[in-house]
């Protein structure tokens, strides 16, 4: 997608070093653009801890780039515990965020074809290198793809409302910010201003954290399409007055049965959707279904983070981004990172490879390959 009119991708290796892997550092967003390059595994794993990238599908990419660098890293040691340090550096990438299942499906995709690499160590690490490419070029062709799905949802609605806008509600950042390029809740909608129907979006402001506010309301514009940003407990009230004429999230993990963990807040926007009779659609890569699990509200773990997200906020004032303390001091607070959608508050979901019911049986019909292991899960 673009800034400034020039097209950028979340990560990519540095030109003239391709031993580095540069990001767009999110926690300066949207007051200023910050390039950030990672040289070792353990900066990789403080820029996913703590959120200097962040999204299911550039978790994914970006641990897919740090097992690159792992490779690196191990190749200067003994040759013959070139694996073993791989692995353990593939354990502290897994660390780093339990939520999103995008981070471990990386990881073990890595580990599993560096395994079965024939040749020498500089061969594994060659071998790291195009397989974190491959990786990153997948997240975006399938998010196109899922852009290209969802715009059907889109223009149908168009289509009973001619000459007036469709109002898309989203909560937290699913677009390109989150992933390697086009992103899920944002593709269709991306697809839709591309294509010239008329949309507008209901930016929920996401907190603690104000990604919605923050980065979508920030990509949304640069790419010109009309938005408003709310308080995150005004969706329900839109609802009820026919405001919104569907919801589409993201999604950090979603089980083949269709239960699905995205930011905090998402279940509460389900049900007022539910109540008022709104779509609510998730949309999501492949590689963010769990084929394990089937009931996410007991089994998807919730990542717990730093209360400071919840008692203090970051905003722009006298020409500088500052920090700035809501709450009383000494006043506890709880930081749950993520939420739990039950599968039968969700129409449907966005995939690469179609729009299906959440539903064991809907998803497998468009992953029949997956059939067979989760039967047996």
């Amino acid at each position: 997608m673009n800034i400034h009119g020039q097209h950028y991708r979340t990560l990519w290796l540095k030109p003239d070093d391709p031993q580095v892997v540069q990001i767009i550092d999110q926690r300066h967003l949207p007051f200023a653009l910050v390039i950030e390059d990672l040289r070792t595994v353990d900066e990789t794993a403080v820029a996913i801890r703590e959120m200097h990238a962040r999204g299911a599908g550039l978790i994914g990419a970006l641990a897919g780039y740090g097992m690159y660098l792992a490779a690196l890293e191990a190749v200067a040691g003994p040759a013959d515990t070139f694996m073993e340090r791989v692995a353990v550096s593939g354990a502290i990438l897994k660390a780093t965020r339990p939520t999103a299942v995008n981070l471990e499906w990386a990881i073990t995709r890595q580990l599993t074809a560096l395994a079965q690499t024939r040749g020498s160590n500089d061969d594994r690490v060659a071998a790291a290198r195009r397989l974190a490419a491959a990786i990153a070029d997948e997240d975006a062709a399938y998010c196109k793809q899922i852009g290209e799905h969802g715009l059907a949802l889109i223009e149908a609605i168009a289509a009973r409302k001619p000459g007036e806008s469709v109002n898309v509600l989203t909560h937290c950042n699913a677009g390109w910010l989150a992933f390697v390029d086009y992103g899920t809740a944002t593709a269709p909608i991306y697809a839709a201003h591309d294509r010239g129907v008329k949309v507008h979006v209901w930016v929920d402001e996401t907190r603690p954290r104000n990604q919605g506010a923050r980065l979508t309301a920030w990509e949304l514009g640069q790419h010109g399409v009309p938005h408003t940003v709310i308080a995150d407990n005004t969706g329900g009230h839109l609802m009820q007055h026919g405001l919104v004429d569907l919801v589409i999230t993201g999604a950090d993990r979603v089980t083949y049965t269709g239960d699905a963990a995205n930011k905090i807040g998402t279940y509460l926007k389900a049900l007022a959707a539910r109540d008022n009779g709104v779509p609510f659609y998730v949309a999501l890569p492949s590689s963010t279904f769990d084929w394990v699990m089937t009931d996410g509200v007991r089994q998807i773990p919730v990542e717990q983070r730093d209360p400071d997200e919840v008692r203090v906020i970051d905003g722009w004032a006298d020409g500088r981004v500052q920090a700035v303390r809501l709450t009383p001091e000494g006043s506890p607070a709880a930081n749950y990172g993520f939420d739990v959608t039950p599968a039968r508050l969700v129409t449907g979901l966005i995939t690469e490879r179609g729009v299906c019911a959440a539903s064991a049986e809907a998803v497998l019909r468009l992953y029949p390959e997956r059939r067979a292991a989760a039967v047996i899960a």
